[in-house]
C-alpha cells in the first residue's frame, strides 16, 4: 500500500523542465552543422561554377565614332539631319555653297578643251614641218646642182679665155673678143659663188626646219593625242575641280546616330572643323574594368555574357575578349599616381578589358555609348 501511494505520488508530480544550457548547446550545434553544410555548398558551387568565371559591373558602352568634317570651306547652304537621327552610309548630312566650285569645273573644262586643240595643233603641225624639211632638202638639190652648173661655166669660160689669151699676142684676137672672154669668166666665178652661197642658206634653213620639227615631235612623242601630258594635266585639274564640288555634298561615313551636332545654315566651316559626330550603335563594343587579380586566367577570344541595365537582364549579351588595355586607368590619366612619393596606400588597380560583341544580338538590341554593363568572363573557356 505504501509503495503504490509513493507511485501515485510520484506520477502525479509535474516533470521538471530541461536545462538551459542543454538547449543552447543544440542550437549552437545546428548553426553550426548549417554552417558547415553551407560551406561544403559554396565549395562546391565554387569549384564547380563560380572558379571558372569573373564578373564585374564596371563595365560600359563604347564605339569607334566618326566625326564629320568638311574637306573644303565653305558657307552651309543646308543642314539635312538633326540630334539623335539615325543615318545611313553615303547618306548626305550637310550641303555647302557650291557656286566656286561650279565655277572652277567650267573653267577646268575650258581649259581641258584649250589643251586638247592646242595638242591636235601639235600633231597637225608635224606634217606641215616635215614638209618643210622635205621643201629645203630639195632647195639644198638645187643649190648642188646651181654649182655644178656654175663650176661647168666656170671651166668653160677659163679655157675659152686661156685660148684667147694665147691668140691675142699674135693678133688673131681683137681686144674687144679677149676682154668679152674675162667678163665671161668673172661672170662664171660671181655665179659660183652665189651658187655656193645658196646652197649655205639652203642647208640653213634644212636645219631649222629639222629643228623646229624636233622641237614638235618633242612635244607629241611617245603618246597620243588623249595621252599627252598637256592634256593629262588638264584633265587632272577638271577631276580635281569636280572632286571639289562633290565635296560641298558632305555624306554620313557610317551607319549611326547623329550626335553633337554643332553646324547651322550659313554658318562659314573651315577644313577640318567639326561638325557633327556619327555613333555606331550596331558596330559597339564593351570596356570592363576588371581588378588587377581577376585576369590572372583571362585570354583573347575567352566567351563573355553580358548584360545592360537599359534591357534588363532578360536580355543577354555575347561576346569575346578582343583585348586587354596596356596600362590602368590610372597609369593613363591627365595627372598619373605618384606612388614613390609621400604616403603610400596600396589600391586594387583596375585594366580595361575590350570586349568585342555579336553583331546580330545588336542589331536586334542596340546599344548606346556610355550604358552600364555587367560582364561575366569564362575562364575555363578556351581562347577561340
Amino acid at each position: 500500500m505504501p509503495d503504490s501511494v509513493s507511485a501515485s505520488i510520484q506520477a502525479a508530480a509535474p516533470a521538471r523542465p530541461p536545462r538551459a544550457g542543454s538547449r543552447r548547446w543544440r542550437y549552437l550545434g545546428l548553426l553550426a552543422g548549417v554552417a558547415v553544410i553551407g560551406a561544403v555548398i559554396w565549395g562546391l558551387y565554387w569549384l564547380v561554377v563560380a572558379s571558372h568565371y569573373v564578373s564585374t559591373d564596371n563595365a560600359y558602352v563604347g564605339a569607334d565614332t566618326a566625326q564629320v568634317t568638311p574637306l573644303i570651306a565653305g558657307q552651309v547652304a543646308q543642314v539635312l539631319v538633326g540630334e539623335t537621327q539615325v543615318v545611313k552610309t553615303g547618306q548626305p548630312v550637310v550641303i555647302l555653297d557650291d557656286a566656286d566650285a561650279r565655277i572652277g569645273v567650267a573653267q577646268a573644262k575650258a581649259a581641258l578643251g584649250q589643251a586638247e586643240r592646242q595638242v591636235r595643233g601639235y600633231f597637225a603641225n608635224d606634217t606641215a614641218l616635215a614638209g618643210q624639211v622635205a621643201a629645203k632638202q630639195a632647195d639644198v638639190a638645187r643649190a648642188d646642182a646651181q654649182i655644178a652648173s656654175a663650176q661647168a661655166d666656170l671651166a668653160r669660160t677659163r679655157t675659152d679665155l686661156s685660148r684667147r689669151q694665147a691668140l691675142a699676142a699674135s693678133g688673131a684676137v681683137s681686144g674687144d673678143e679677149l676682154t668679152n672672154a674675162q667678163d665671161r669668166f668673172s661672170t662664171a666665178q660671181a655665179a659660183l659663188v652665189s651658187a655656193r652661197a645658196q646652197r649655205a642658206e639652203a642647208l640653213a634653213s634644212q636645219g631649222a626646219a629639222a629643228g623646229s620639227r624636233q622641237v614638235n615631235t618633242a612635244l607629241i612623242s611617245g603618246a597620243s593625242a588623249e595621252e599627252n601630258p598637256d592634256v593629262l594635266a588638264a584633265r587632272a585639274k577638271l577631276d580635281a575641280a569636280e572632286l571639289t564640288l562633290a565635296r560641298t555634298r558632305i555624306a554620313a561615313p557610317i551607319d549611326g546616330v547623329i550626335a553633337k551636332k554643332a553646324v547651322e545654315v550659313g554658318q562659314q566651316v573651315q577644313i577640318g572643323a567639326p561638325m557633327m559626330s556619327i555613333v555606331p550603335t550596331r558596330q559597339a563594343y564593351v570596356d570592363a574594368n576588371f581588378k588587377e587579380v581577376q585576369l590572372a586566367r583571362v585570354r583573347i577570344g575567352q566567351p563573355v555574357e553580358l548584360t545592360s541595365d537599359e534591357y534588363g537582364g532578360g536580355v543577354k549579351f555575347h561576346g569575346w575578349v578582343r583585348g586587354l588595355s596596356g596600362g590602368t586607368g590610372s597609369a593613363f590619366s591627365l595627372i598619373p599616381a605618384q606612388n614613390a612619393s609621400g604616403n603610400w596606400i596600396k589600391i586594387v588597380q583596375r585594366l580595361p578589358v575590350r570586349i568585342a560583341l555579336d553583331p546580330a544580338e545588336l542589331a536586334r538590341h542596340p546599344l548606346r555609348v556610355g550604358l552600364s554593363m555587367k560582364a561575366r568572363i569564362d575562364v575555363a573557356s578556351a581562347a577561340r
